[in-house]
């Protein structure tokens, strides 16, 4: 883990710097099942964030908790239309904040299944 991305995760509590860390494990699980080449693990906007920087095949995805207590976001670059894409296809199995993110409160059960979907798109985003 990138030291600046590994300093931000240090600094967050640990019930969502946990949600966080399974947020990053499933991200790099997603992006080895889709082949999309290596994540570049930086910081945007100081959050840590997931590039497909070597193949350039997909759109960047950002994690980091929201303001409300314990709550965490998985975050996309809004004038893609991916938000919208994953509200059609999964109307229910998530919640969403606009055309950014995709939420989840300490007690929210996280749909892997529905979510890893979500990032597949984000990641392959440029594909042709």
């Amino acid at each position: 883990m990138d030291k600046a991305v590994e300093a931000v995760f240090a600094s967050v509590p640990s019930a969502p710097r946990k949600r966080l860390e399974r947020l990053r494990a499933l991200i790099f699980e997603v992006a080895e099942a889709e082949s999309v080449g290596p994540l570049t693990e930086t910081l945007k906007w100081g959050q840590p964030a997931y590039l497909t920087e070597a193949t350039k095949a997909g759109s960047t995805v950002r994690i980091a908790p929201t303001r409300t207590v314990d709550e965490v976001a998985v975050y996309f670059i809004c004038h893609t239309g991916l938000v919208d894409r994953f509200r059609t296809v999964f109307p229910d199995a998530l919640r969403y904040d606009g055309d950014r993110a995709i939420l989840f409160g300490s007690d929210d059960a996280i749909d892997e299944d529905a979510l890893a979907q979500c990032l597949a798109m984000a990641l392959t985003y440029k594909r042709k």
